[in-house]
């Protein structure tokens, strides 16, 4: 069994930091962050919450599908910026979208967020026939935990949110989904301190590096690695499943990490980069929203067509990586 995605939303800040915008704070300009990201601008959320931007591109979701929220029956949110630690998201988002019938919760595979997120509404719908649609919701404020005094990661990360609504559906689905723990310390952003009233003293160490708490850590060159590494095997393995190459894909939607990441991951897979979708010029990197981001915009804009084979590819934090090929 596979999925059909019946429509599509997105809702992106309106602030705008460029290039040259961030010179003003930090050893950097437009030639320096372009040669090595391909990334000229990004959303930056301002007021706006998390569970905001996701609720609202869920509502264009469900608007550009033509169904009553009240008919949806689970709503997956991913992040790994939530607004709090609890209540999830997903359940802010399900009453202020008036999905009463749903059930919630919030799924972190950071920036595989989405293929993970897809494959786990594959499941719930294969295996309770009483559910009709699920909504799937990315939403993250990545800019609330950049350390904007690191030019090597502030440049990298923008804001945003996007949701799709899927049904059950005949049409070609397989997917691959995989983690590496080993690389956790090599991008992560720590949780709230132990409360230093309470705090007993401690020599313990947990192996990850020293940094602030709350701002995030990235040691680039074993991301890049396994970046370059996990976006071809993803594909592979899935493609097996499914019993389709490369060449029966249309397009391919990667997480929109790095220019040179998928540069690289494509050269690998003897795959022209006229076949990838790209939007990071635009957004930068926003986790789990960059994949369905790109294609919400590749729909929007008559590239991704009905009956099109779409591979969407996600690696990211954990180290998370998956893969999931559908029908469009």
């Amino acid at each position: 069994m596979g999925i059909n995605i019946l429509g599509m939303g997105k809702y992106l800040p309106e602030q705008k930091l460029t290039n040259d915008d961030f010179s003003k704070f930090v050893d950097t300009g437009d030639e320096w962050i372009r040669s090595r990201t391909g990334i000229v601008e990004r959303r930056m959320a301002g007021w706006e919450p998390t569970w905001y931007m996701g609720k609202t591109a869920a509502i264009r979701a469900l608007e550009d599908a033509g169904v009553d929220a009240s008919q949806v029956g689970l709503i997956i949110s991913c992040t790994v910026t939530p607004d709090f630690l609890t209540p999830s998201m997903a359940s802010i988002i399900q009453y202020e979208i008036g999905a009463q019938n749903a059930a919630a919760f919030d799924l972190n595979a950071a920036c595989s967020g989405f293929v993970y997120a897809v494959d786990t509404a594959r499941r719930f719908l294969e295996t309770d026939d009483s559910l009709k649609y699920v909504l799937v919701v990315t939403n993250e404020a990545l800019s609330r935990f950049v350390d904007f005094k690191d030019r090597s990661t502030c440049v990298l990360f923008g804001d945003g949110a996007a949701a799709a609504l899927v049904e059950k559906s005949d049409k070609l689905f397989a997917s691959y989904l995989a983690s590496d723990g080993s690389g956790a310390r090599s991008l992560f952003a720590r949780n709230v301190a132990v409360a230093p009233e309470v705090a007993v003293e401690s020599d313990f160490d947990d192996g990850f590096p020293e940094k602030p708490r709350h701002q995030l850590y990235q040691n680039g060159k074993e991301v890049y690695k396994f970046a370059t590494a996990a976006l071809p095997r993803s594909f592979d393995r899935a493609a097996e499943k499914a019993g389709v190459t490369k060449d029966d894909i249309s397009y391919f939607i990667p997480h929109q990490a790095n220019i040179r990441i998928i540069e690289t991951a494509a050269k690998k897979m003897d795959v022209p980069m006229e076949k990838f979708i790209i939007t990071l010029q635009r957004y930068g990197n926003t986790s789990c929203v960059s994949i369905p981001l790109a294609l919400c915009e590749a729909i929007e804009a008559g590239t991704v067509r009905r009956g099109m084979k779409i591979a969407l590819v996600g690696f990211g934090a954990g180290l998370t990586c998956g893969a999931v090929i559908m029908e469009y």
